[in-house]
């Protein structure tokens, strides 16, 4: 009797200690009630407070098509670690909020903050409604994506305002985003970091509502990293205004532009960035490989800027060698980070929980 009650505790013992394997490594999910804004910001203060710390296991947050509607509401924090939000289409799956605009300011109207390291975006939209074209504002700041943490990837994620939409705010992150969409008017990407767009597709918005004036595309500000924005076989639609591809916003702004397609080649300005800084005349400013619609080279053998900023001017190159533009390849700017390794496996594991849940 005695060695029949030891053989049945061993066994209910190793029983247990499987089932608990068997549920560490059972996925983290959480899914989200279709156009429920209410259930999506407690999903995301779920995920915050499962995935606390920065070694946790990989959360999946899953948001079925609908209109999330978050109101005046700005600022939603995700403070965890490790999550991935995974909507079930880009033009589907749409957060949305929109900031009384007397409150207007880049770090006032976001729809997302993103505090955490390691967040995966895929297959959804932000929309930051702030009435840009309202007369009584100097500056139209509404920020879809405000990026404090750092590894952030995002996949298939159409960011949607006018000025300051995306903003990397983190002097030393490093983010990724893959065949993703960003529309705007004004520095509608900023902030500092390296962050490489592979395959996006840029929309300059019309500046002013008489459709005047003219957009300016990335303002960044990099500090203690050393590539800065890398755009990389991007996209640029224009609706109306004429545009430039970047200014200097101040510390050490760096910008290359490579193998992009300009579906309006006329409405790039003649000197392509804008030579005026904002708090800075010195910059690395530069493109190669640059096409019209039909695939053409429409480079300029030199492009010579004279960037000023109050007293001072400098003349810098702006088009690259072909041996400096072969130095840009992810590996190279990722030394210790693979994210197109874990996009394609996190890309992977949501087509199954999707499938599975939705």
């Amino acid at each position: 009797m005695h060695a029949n009650l030891t053989r049945m505790k061993r066994l209910l013992l190793i029983g247990c200690c499987l089932l608990c394997v068997l549920l560490g490594r059972a996925q983290q999910v959480i899914v989200v009630k279709a156009g429920d804004a209410e259930s999506l910001l407690a999903a995301i203060e779920q995920a915050n407070a499962m995935n606390a710390q920065k070694n946790a296991q990989r959360t999946f947050v899953l948001i079925p098509n609908g209109y999330y509607d978050l109101g005046e509401r700005v600022l939603t924090r995700i403070t965890g670690h490790n999550i991935a939000f995974i909507g079930e289409s880009m033009q589907g799956t749409i957060i949305r909020n929109k900031p009384d605009y007397h409150n207007e300011g880049i770090g006032k109207t976001a729809v997302l903050q993103n505090w955490g390291n390691g967040n995966y975006f895929q297959d959804l939209t932000l929309r930051d409604d702030l009435f840009y074209y309202n007369n009584d504002m100097k500056d139209g700041r509404g920020v879809a994506l405000h990026d404090k943490g750092d590894h952030t990837i995002c996949l298939r994620v159409c960011l949607d305002s006018h000025q300051d939409t995306y903003y990397s705010d983190n002097d030393t992150s490093q983010h990724y985003f893959e065949d993703s969409e960003i529309h705007g008017t004004v520095d509608f990407i900023c902030g500092n970091g390296d962050v490489w767009f592979e395959r996006c597709l840029i929309v300059t918005e019309p500046r002013h509502r008489d459709e005047s004036g003219r957009d300016v595309i990335a303002a960044p500000r990099t500090s203690e990293t050393s590539w800065g924005f890398i755009f990389n076989r991007c996209t640029i639609e224009n609706k109306v205004s004429r545009f430039q591809y970047a200014r200097g916003w101040h510390t050490t702004p760096r910008c290359v532009w490579l193998y992009t397609t300009l579906l309006t080649p006329k409405l790039l300005t003649p000197s392509r960035f804008d030579a005026y800084g904002i708090k800075v005349v010195d910059n690395f400013f530069r493109e190669y490989g640059t096409m019209d619609a039909e695939g053409h080279d429409i480079t300029p053998k030199t492009n010579v800027v004279t960037f000023i900023c109050k007293n001072d001017s400098m003349d810098i190159e702006t088009i690259l060698k072909p041996e400096d533009a072969e130095c840009y390849t992810r590996k190279n700017v990722y030394t210790s980070w693979n994210p197109v390794k874990q996009l394609k496996k996190l890309e992977r594991q949501a087509a199954k929980l999707l499938k599975k849940n939705l």
